[in-house]
């Protein structure tokens, strides 16, 4: 298996063990993500430290992850950018659309904050219906 998986109530961690996400992968991958969203995952992190390369079909995967999770109104964290897949985000301008995060941990943290601040939302829109 190119990737590992490590599911929380909260999240799933996709670590991917592969130096290219390509077009060999990324439909496993896009497999996977359905799967996931499928059984109810809409928080996803997808760990590429070990990627040093992405190309076109590894950018839809991604975009199929983050599409995946929005619309169940979750949120899709790419962690792990080498310097080659960022300059790769950033001149397709993804960066403007995806959740980046330098750590799984500091992704980890972003949907832990995520999820206070959707709570407190919450109380304040039941508040004010009240």
């Amino acid at each position: 298996m190119h990737f590992s998986l490590d599911k929380t109530e909260k999240y799933v961690v996709i670590k991917l063990h592969e130096q290219k996400l390509n077009t060999l992968i990324a439909a496993e991958l896009k497999s996977e993500l359905l799967l996931l969203n499928t059984q109810g995952f809409n928080n996803i992190i997808l760990d590429l430290e070990e990627s040093l390369y992405c190309d076109s079909s590894g950018l839809s995967a991604i975009l199929v992850g983050n599409r995946l999770c929005r619309n169940s109104s979750g949120f899709f964290v790419i962690t792990g950018l080498s310097d080659t897949v960022m300059k790769l985000v950033q001149i397709s301008q993804l960066d403007q659309v995806l959740n980046l995060a330098l750590t799984t941990n500091d992704a980890i943290d972003f949907l832990n904050e995520t999820e206070e601040e959707r709570k407190i939302e919450d109380k304040i829109e039941r508040d004010i219906k009240k």
